[in-house]
């Protein structure tokens, strides 16, 4: 058995340091993951008291996308593991300090770089690897958007290239009618715009296969483990609603998890990856790949004996893996429905008299309109009771403004 390196003791010379680029509720819950095996977590973010920041050791206030300011922060905190959390990032300093030894990239830099990349990701998949994919085409000006629409043929979707919590919401093509539409709401505010653009189909489902690369223990080498599979729901561009397992036929289980084994693969090194795939009897189809925790996967948080966050950690430190399911469950996003720079939660307790049922809340500083707060995650004997429970849970919690009011309140999603 080969023995992963010791950690050291958190604020001593001896100290395993992890520092997270981005200090949002993923951030928050990996932060806990890595407190648990003795790590010292720095948590960064442009914004003083984000989530991540409130429950590590250090927390920095610095801005992610420059280079200088991120280089300088790597060398004053000296850390063994970078773990990107967001998609707007100084991802040159990040391959600088892989390449000199300086730190290790989660997962690697190479898939740091990817990510905020549609067309990259996208051209590896099919023309590098071989995988199959939807019919796509990317364009640049409302010319080339014309022609791949009418490459692609309706129905398709439009989405930006580059991914980010600023992306703007895929647009739905249905007819000539409605291409200038689209165009303009994508290149709104924008001074360049590149999007995709994707032939749309009746799909019987869409999962997503966690994915995760570690060390085994037994070879010494890079292994491959899969957690069950996830269905998602999506409500304006924005996670709603999660469950787990999805139930997929196994020649497709089967056939998404050598996807998600070859994506991951091209992509390098150690952690969690989300892939998301599109099914279609027993096709499968590629579809995008997030190398790092999801909000998709909150849910393993009640579901597994360990968590997304805690397999992160696991994978990146050569830790055995495991990732078996102990209880169908689900998960329902806590939506504001206030602008504020301060908000109070209400209804909690009706929340938590759902059975089996808890609440998590972000810790966000400040709420909009529609910006997802928290979540509720039940688990019952199969996923029809447990979603009931979660959107009942949900339901239940009112946000209100506490002080420092940006705008008036409003209803929405």
């Amino acid at each position: 058995m080969t023995e992963p390196a010791p950690i050291g003791t958190p604020l001593t010379a001896s100290a395993t340091r992890v520092m997270l680029l981005g200090s949002g509720e993923l951030s928050k819950e990996l932060a806990i993951s890595f407190h648990r095996l003795g790590l010292e977590v720095h948590a960064v973010d442009w914004r003083a008291g984000a989530p991540a920041q409130q429950v590590a050791h250090v927390a920095h206030v610095v801005d992610v996308t420059d280079p200088r300011a991120v280089t300088a922060l790597i060398r004053k905190v000296e850390p063994d593991f970078i773990i990107p959390e967001i998609e707007s990032i100084a991802v040159d300093v990040l391959e600088a300090a892989e390449a000199a030894g300086a730190a290790t990239v989660v997962p690697s830099s190479k898939a740091v770089r990817l990510a905020t990349n549609r067309e990259g990701l996208r051209r590896m998949a099919s023309e590098e690897l071989g995988l199959p994919t939807m019919p796509f085409e990317f364009a640049s000006d409302f010319t080339e958007f014309e022609l791949a629409v009418g490459a692609v043929g309706y129905p398709c979707v439009a989405k930006p290239n580059v991914e980010g919590p600023q992306a703007k919401s895929l647009y739905r093509i249905d007819s000539a009618d409605d291409v200038e539409p689209a165009w303009a709401h994508l290149c709104e505010g924008e001074e360049k715009t590149r999007v995709i653009v994707e032939r749309l189909v009746d799909f019987d489902a869409e999962i997503t296969i966690i994915a995760v690369r570690s060390i085994d223990p037994e070879t010494g080498r890079l292994a491959t483990w899969f957690c069950e599979p996830l269905g998602h729901l999506y409500r304006h561009g924005h996670f709603a609603e999660s469950w787990q397992p999805m139930r997929v036929s196994e020649a497709a289980l089967g056939s998404a998890r050598s996807v998600a084994a070859r994506v991951t693969g091209a992509l390098g090194g150690r952690g969690v990856f989300n892939v998301r795939l599109f099914v279609e009897g027993e096709d499968v189809y590629f579809s995008e790949v997030v190398p790092r925790p999801h909000d998709t996967g909150l849910v393993t948080m009640v579901t597994q004996r360990f968590s997304q966050f805690d397999l992160q950690a696991r994978a990146i430190l050569g830790y055995p893996i495991d990732a078996t399911l102990v209880s169908p469950g689900a998960s329902s996003a806590i939506i504001s429905d206030v602008a504020s720079d301060a908000v109070a939660y209400r209804g909690l307790a009706g929340a938590m008299e759902q059975p089996e049922t808890t609440v998590e809340l972000f810790g966000k500083r400040g709420a909009s309109v529609g910006r997802v707060m928290g979540v509720v995650l039940s688990t019952a004997e199969n996923i029809a009771t447990a979603l009931d429970r979660a959107r009942a849970g949900a339901e239940a919690i009112r946000l209100v403004p506490a002080g420092g009011q940006r705008g008036s309140e409003a209803s929405g999603a």
